[in-house]
């Protein structure tokens, strides 16, 4: 079992550490908010509901689940949205991968390339989220599927401080934030 440490939330790092589906929301959540608050959203949903359950959260009642991402600390800062995805991408766990998050990248030993493939098909899954997912699975997570460096891109690199897949410890952390914050630089 993989250890992370993201949140800096012993809590919360070892539901991300012991549950694919928390850790798979948690990358869904991560935009517009610090990456220490979409992983914890995880640990915050499963306090809520009783428990972390694909297709439990894809039949929860829209509205409700709303009122669950807003109860304070709020799950996100965009509670609507994000409850909606959250709840699709558990539709699709639930209804394509047998409600194992994991089946996604471990179903039929799957390449890295088809890891990609499957993680960029989910709902909230763009080509550099699914990328990021990619490596976090391969350099933290024990992903052993071959070609996932490549598939990943730069973020499968060795030694990079890209992203949340490169987040091990607080010096860690600061070095994807001095990376972020001069891409950003660089962008404008």
């Amino acid at each position: 079992m993989a250890t992370l440490h993201i949140t800096g939330d012993p809590d919360a790092d070892a539901l991300l550490s012991a549950d694919p589906l928390a850790l798979l929301i948690g990358m869904l959540l991560d935009q517009q908010v610090p990456m220490e608050t979409a992983f914890a959203g995880p640990a915050k949903l499963k306090d809520r509901l009783g428990g972390l359950d694909a297709a439990e959260i894809a039949g929860y009642d829209p509205e409700k689940l709303v009122e669950v991402f807003r109860i304070s600390p709020s799950v996100h800062r965009f509670p609507g949205s994000m409850a909606a995805r959250v709840q699709s991408l558990c539709a699709t766990v639930r209804d394509e991968w047998g409600g194992r998050a994991d089946a996604i990248w471990t179903r039929d030993a799957p390449s890295g390339a088809e890891i990609l493939a499957r993680l960029k098909a989910l709902p909230g899954f763009g080509e550099q989220k699914a990328k990021i997912f990619l490596a976090l699975l391969g350099k933290q997570y024990g992903l052993e599927a071959d070609g996932w460096r490549e598939a990943a891109g730069d973020y499968g690199a060795t030694g990079s401080f890209r992203s949340v897949a490169d987040i091990v410890d607080p010096g860690s952390l600061t070095k994807v934030r001095e990376f972020k914050r001069a891409a950003k630089a660089a962008a404008r």
